[in-house]
């Protein structure tokens, strides 16, 4: 009985101990969620007006004006430079960003994660519905969201802007005309809550957000996408959106968020862990497919990718694999 009574009394400490520690990182994590960030404030137009190019293009397409007039006499430039913008936003949306994967297909809103253990974090509603979280929001308050990953009260949001921080100040624009331009739903999405382990990933820094992790939150953005071209350089930028799974130089690791249950992240070099063997006909077929060179079915979270990915257009992927092909092969992250 004695020992018992021992064992019962151990057992009544390690409990203790235990919820003293999750109270403890529980107080840590919310600290570091109430941290206040700055960032720089821009001011870009929404839509971005004609460029020169674009203009020049336009004037050849169309037949002179009576009496040699310019051609465009009587356009409405604003209107058709609205119109351009809301359909790139919605290829970049759909395919580039992956934007539908968190805030589901219509951006009503969407679970991004559902695991009692680290927590349930929803994509809330972008649209002008009732629950809709972007009312009155500037152009600077969606580029400190998306790309610097900070909230309009300077707290740090959950959102993984360090794979969004690239994209350049037109594609931003454009995403903002079509969000603007979808019809309004009527959904109150639940705010995110962080469990146990999502608190104490947060404390000890094995989850690090955004706004604590970008390295300049003052450094301008580019105001051009590369051009849209089989090209390392637009390549890269297209794959910076993989960096926040694969790691900075892509070569892939075990997750640093999500279930225990996800698979590591794939090395994505051109290394004998990764993809060395490899054509391009693999990665498409990946990519598209969702089928590994060896059979396997790809699993979460790359299930949540591959609408993404199959939304690409055939230069944007082949861009993509000529960037992989260019970086050193580098050994897949412990």
């Amino acid at each position: 009985m004695k020992v018992i009574r021992i064992a019962g009394i151990v057992l009544i400490a390690l409990v203790l101990v235990v919820v003293a520690g999750l109270f403890a990182a529980s107080l840590k994590a919310s600290s570091r969620r109430s941290e206040q960030y700055e960032s720089h404030r821009i001011d870009v137009p929404v839509p971005f007006p004609l460029g020169e190019t674009e203009l020049a293009s336009l004037r050849a397409e169309r037949p002179a004006a009576e009496g040699g007039g310019d051609p465009l006499a009587g356009v409405d430039l604003a209107a058709l430079a609205e119109e351009r913008a809301r359909e790139r936003g919605r290829h970049y949306v759909e395919a580039r960003y992956g934007c539908s994967a968190c805030h589901g297909g219509n951006l009503g809103g969407g679970l991004m994660l559902d695991d009692p253990a680290i927590g349930t974090l929803h994509g809330p509603n972008l649209t002008r519905g009732r629950g809709g979280v972007v009312e009155g929001y500037t152009m600077a308050d969606w580029d400190r969201i998306v790309r610097h990953g900070i909230k309009r009260d300077g707290s740090p949001a959950l959102m993984p802007s360090e794979d969004y921080f690239a994209m350049s100040d037109r594609e931003l624009s454009d995403i903002v005309a079509y969000i603007r331009s979808l019809p309004p739903i009527d959904a109150e999405v639940p705010q995110s809550t962080l469990g146990p382990v999502g608190n104490v990933l947060i404390a000890i820094g094995k989850l690090p957000l955004s706004a604590e992790k970008l390295p300049d939150h003052q450094r301008a953005h580019a105001q051009e996408p590369p051009l849209a071209a089989d090209t390392a350089e637009f390549g890269a930028h297209l794959a910076a959106t993989c960096t926040g799974c694969h790691r900075s130089n892509l070569s892939g690791g075990p997750m640093p968020f999500g279930p225990p249950n996800w698979p590591a992240a794939a090395n994505l070099t051109l290394h004998e862990t990764g993809l060395a063997s490899w054509s391009y006909e693999d990665f498409d077929k990946a990519m598209t497919a969702g089928v590994s060179k060896d059979g396997r079915t790809l699993r979460e979270p790359m299930t949540h990718v591959l609408p993404s990915t199959r939304a690409m257009t055939g230069t944007e992927r082949k861009a993509i694999w000529t960037y992989l092909c260019s970086l050193p092969p580098a050994p897949m992250n412990p």
